[in-house]
């Protein structure tokens, strides 16, 4: 018997950090039974390879590592997580909420690839992760949508108040348009679920899109 993954992804400044929150917070109200996971895991020994990459110790620019070298540091981070934390509550059939997950690096790391190398990087990672490291695969992956600028914009307004700095990929806003671009193509190769950033040319409120989330959640959870 296994659980069921859920999965939260976009580019930073999408909104993702709060609709993983008010998911939560819901899941909780309702009483649902579930364990929420972040990734990366700073804090933890596995993600020193990640740290080190983010603080420009091997390159000062994301392409200074390559898509598979920089996905391994992220997919060893995953699977100490799985060994040491998550991995007998999901075996056990409890309800896993992840915010980023092995989709992050088929986002973060295939737009340093060129075009008509996309879709044999994409059978790698989740090879690698899945098959390889023997991690599960999620059950939803929901993707949030976002422009550059409204990303920008938040990372901002949030490195003013908390006073952080901002990392490789954060400087380089060629990269992160690289990422938006790279994430709809990810999703529409995988089948991830995209939650709109817009309805109608207007940006929608967070509330809207955390009934949507909830609904496509719940549908995921009762096919259980």
């Amino acid at each position: 018997m296994s659980g069921k993954l859920i999965v939260f992804e976009g580019i930073d400044g999408c909104g993702k950090s709060t609709q993983f929150r008010l998911l939560c917070e819901r899941c909780r109200a309702e009483g649902l039974e579930f364990r929420n996971i972040v990734f990366p895991r700073y804090d933890k020994d596995s993600s020193a390879l990640i740290r080190m990459y983010l603080n420009g110790e091997f390159g000062k620019s994301p392409s200074d590592v390559n898509a598979y070298a920089a996905s391994t540091f992220y997919a060893v981070d995953r699977y100490a997580s799985f060994v040491t934390d998550w991995g007998d509550a999901y075996k056990a059939g409890e309800v896993i909420l992840s915010d980023r997950y092995t989709t992050s690096n088929a986002v973060h790391q295939g737009c340093k690839l060129p075009e008509a190398q996309l879709s044999q990087f994409f059978d790698w990672l989740y090879d690698l992760e899945y098959n390889r490291m023997e991690l599960p695969k999620p059950d939803l992956v929901l993707y949030l949508d976002v422009d550059v600028e409204t990303s920008l914009s938040r990372m901002a307004q949030r490195r003013a108040e908390d006073g952080s700095s901002a990392d490789i990929h954060e400087k380089d806003a060629r990269y992160l348009a690289q990422c938006l671009e790279l994430g709809h193509k990810a999703a529409a190769h995988y089948g991830w679920t995209v939650i709109d950033f817009r309805k109608a040319g207007a940006i929608r409120s967070a509330e809207e899109k955390h009934e949507e989330i909830y609904r496509i959640v719940k549908e995921v959870l009762a096919g259980a």
